[in-house]
């Protein structure tokens, strides 16, 4: 396989990214399931949200505090709309790096009605300032505010209305335990099977009337690693495609060529991946390299490697973690063409 050299590859421009872009902004409100029946995948998480969504309706009590984690793109916030929605419950939607002060929380918290949901991405983001502030509204619906300076300083406890908090995040390891053992129900969200996301992908083309068959359908499944929001994004692509090189129709030979052209392989790695992989096999012999020399050798940043590209060249397989370094394994040299000597 031959690989481009080009480097300046820009991370927000890559199809594959989990990372939402300013385009997947207009999509996805279209695209959003609504209620929990509508909602594909994430089965084990689904049963349980309907338990205790009912339970909640039955007794006329706000839902428990939400926790949602896993990999970016997955559906962390139209999970927590869905709640809202089936609990007749207004949203607000803010992030962990949006609420920079203490001030900043409390207004929002006061300003919640009976009932409402507060959804905060990146909850594992907040400073500790902030998150301290949480406690105390997450277990006792209360606030305490440090009123003046000084020796006059005193504390007022001020009283909030019921409420659900659905925190998210990508990072679950990096919350604090106080705030972790706080939530009631904590969810896993997993990558999508093969099958899920080819359903999906039927359902966006329907709501955007975008003609296509099973075949391109699960072509377009098939290298959209897991992601919904990869396989949404693929599908708009791959309708210009169809549009401008077809009769507008998405089928299996028309989705190929548009994956091909945009260097997404059967396996949805495109061109940056292929790179670590051929830095490590053909600058390295294969490895063990370490992580600064092969950020250095492939121009990316460290944590870019470790947070965007290597947890799904983990996942398939391709690379592995030793104390040394990174190893690339035999799969990867029989999938990129690779005689390992």
């Amino acid at each position: 396989m031959e690989f481009n050299n080009d480097l300046d590859f820009e991370l927000e421009d890559r199809l594959v990214s989990t990372l939402k872009k300013e385009e997947d902004q207009e999509m996805d409100q279209g695209l959003r399931p609504k209620f929990l029946k509508d909602y594909i995948g994430q089965t084990k998480a689904k049963e349980k949200l309907e338990i205790f969504l009912k339970a909640s309706q039955l007794r006329r009590e706000s839902l428990d505090h939400v926790l949602l984690y896993g990999p970016p793109g997955l559906g962390k916030t139209t999970l927590a709309s869905i709640i809202a929605t089936e609990m007749s419950a207004n949203i607000r939607i803010t992030s962990g790096p949006a609420i920079e002060r203490p001030g900043d929380l409390a207004a929002i918290l006061t300003n919640l009605k009976d009932g409402d949901v507060l959804f905060i991405d990146e909850i594992h983001r907040l400073n500790r300032a902030v998150e301290e502030i949480l406690y105390p509204a997450m277990e006792d619906y209360a606030i305490d505010i440090i009123v003046g300076k000084g020796p006059s300083a005193r504390s007022i406890r001020l009283d909030l209305t019921k409420f659900t908090l659905i925190g998210a995040t990508t990072r679950a390891g990096l919350l604090t335990s106080p705030l972790r053992d706080r939530f009631g129900i904590i969810n896993k969200l997993e990558h999508y099977s093969r099958e899920e996301l080819k359903l999906i992908v039927l359902r966006s083309a329907g709501i955007l009337d975008i003609p296509i068959d099973d075949q391109g359908a699960e072509e377009i499944a098939l290298r959209s690693r897991g992601t919904p929001r990869i396989a949404n994004r693929l599908l708009k692509r791959i309708r210009d495609f169809a549009e401008v090189k077809g009769d507008g129709e998405i089928t299996l030979e028309i989705a190929h060529q548009a994956l091909e052209l945009l260097e997404i392989d059967k396996l949805g790695l495109d061109k940056v991946d292929q790179k670590i992989i051929e830095v490590i096999i053909k600058n390295f012999g294969g490895g063990p390299v370490g992580i600064d020399t092969l950020a250095a050798s492939t121009g990316e940043e460290k944590n870019t490697i470790e947070d965007v590209y290597e947890p799904f060249l983990l996942q398939k397989g391709f690379l592995s973690r030793t104390p040394r370094g990174r190893i690339a394994s035999v799969k990867a040299y029989d999938h990129f063409g690779f005689s390992k000597s």
